[in-house]
C-alpha cells in the first residue's frame, strides 16, 4: 500500500499566499507521475496577519500541531510595514528550525538555462554546487546581552555556540552528501585566522570527520577569499560547508553569480527526521510585487529535490 506524506502548507505573508496553492498543483502532479502520495493541510498562521489580530505569529500549540506532519511547506514571512522583521522571523521560520532541530540548511547553487548569468562566459552546466549551511547555532545563538544599555559604560556581547554531536552529524550529513556527488570535493568555510577560538575548533571537526572518507577531496578557505572565488571561480565548488553566519552569506552570494535569488530553494532539515523538515523558497514575501503576478514558482520545487 501506497504511503501518503502529510505535508502542513504555510503560505505566511505576501506573495507566499499566491505561489503556494499553485506549488501545491505542480507537487501533486509529480506525484501522481511518480507514485507517491502527498496529503496537503493549510496553516493560517505563522503570518503578520495573524500577529494583527492575535499578538503573536503562531498559536500556543503550534509544535503539537506540526509535529505531525512529514514535512512543512512554507511560503514567506515578514510585512515589515506592520510587523518588525525581527519579530516575524524570530516568532515563526527560526522558531521552526530550532525547535525542530533543523540544524542544517541545504541549499542549492545552479545556474539554469534561459537565465542571464552577471559572471561573463557562464553557461549552465558551469555552476552547480551545494553550500551546506549549520542552522541552529554558530554565531545566530540567542546567548549574550546588553549592559549599561544607554549609558558611555554600554557593553554588548553575542556569543558563538558550537555543540558538538551537532557539528558532527552536520559535517557527517555535508560529507555524505559530497560523496554522492561526482566530483567528490569538499570546501570548507572558515576565518580561523581572526576568530582564534571557534573557528579552530571548526577546522579540527571538518578535518577529523573527512578522515572517514578518504575518497573525498578537501580544504579550508577563508570567508573573505571564499567570497571572492564565488564571483571568480564558481565553477571550482561541488560542496560548501558553513557555519551559521558564513553560510547566510554565502547561500545568498551563490544564487546571486547564477542571475538572481528569486528562483533559489532551500532545505531546512532534521536529518534524523524526528521532527518535520521545512522546504521553502529563498526570496522574501516581497510586498511590493504582492498581487502583480511578477512572481516565479522555480523555487517552490527545487528545495524537495
Amino acid at each position: 500500500m501506497m504511503k501518503t506524506m502529510r505535508i502542513a502548507a504555510i503560505p505566511g505573508d505576501g506573495i507566499g499566499k499566491e505561489v503556494l496553492p499553485e506549488g501545491i498543483r505542480v507537487l501533486q502532479a509529480a506525484a501522481e507521475r511518480w507514485g507517491f502520495a502527498l496529503s496537503f493541510e493549510q496553516m493560517e498562521w505563522a503570518s503578520c496577519e495573524y500577529y494583527s489580530h492575535h499578538g503573536k505569529m503562531m498559536p500556543d500549540d503550534w509544535h503539537e500541531q506540526l509535529s505531525r506532519f512529514d514535512a512543512i511547506y512554507f511560503g514567506a514571512v515578514g510585512w515589515p510595514d506592520t510587523v518588525p522583521d525581527h519579530i516575524s522571523l524570530w516568532g515563526s521560520l527560526l522558531k521552526f528550525r530550532r525547535e525542530f532541530d533543523q540544524y542544517v540548511n541545504l541549499r542549492p547553487v545552479r545556474l539554469f538555462p534561459g537565465v542571464p548569468c552577471p559572471l561573463a562566459g557562464k553557461q549552465p552546466g558551469d555552476i552547480d554546487f551545494y553550500v551546506v549551511r549549520e542552522n541552529t547555532e554558530g554565531e545566530y545563538s540567542s546567548l549574550g546581552g546588553r549592559v549599561n544599555e544607554g549609558t558611555e559604560h554600554e557593553v554588548v556581547i553575542q556569543e558563538s555556540v558550537f555543540y558538538p554531536p551537532w557539528c558532527r552529524s552536520h559535517f557527517a550529513l555535508c560529507l555524505r552528501t559530497c560523496a554522492s556527488r561526482p566530483r567528490k570535493t569538499l570546501t570548507s568555510a572558515t576565518k580561523s585566522n581572526g576568530l582564534a577560538i571557534s573557528m579552530p575548533y571548526w577546522d579540527e571537526r571538518v578535518e577529523a570527520m573527512a578522515e572517514n572518507y578518504p575518497e573525498i577531496r578537501w580544504d579550508k578557505q577563508h570567508i573573505d577569499i571564499l567570497c571572492a572565488r564565488f564571483v571568480m571561480q564558481p565553477e571550482r565548488f561541488d560542496v560548501v560547508v558553513a557555519s551559521n553566519l558564513f553560510g547566510d552569506i554565502l547561500s545568498d552570494l551563490g544564487p546571486a553569480c547564477t542571475g538572481t535569488i528569486g528562483i533559489a530553494p532551500s532545505a531546512n532539515l532534521n536529518p534524523e527526521r524526528t521532527f518535520p523538515s521545512l522546504f521553502e523558497p529563498v526570496h522574501g514575501s516581497a510586498p511590493d510585487i504582492y498581487g502583480k503576478i511578477l512572481l516565479t514558482l522555480s523555487p517552490r520545487f527545487g528545495p524537495g529535490q
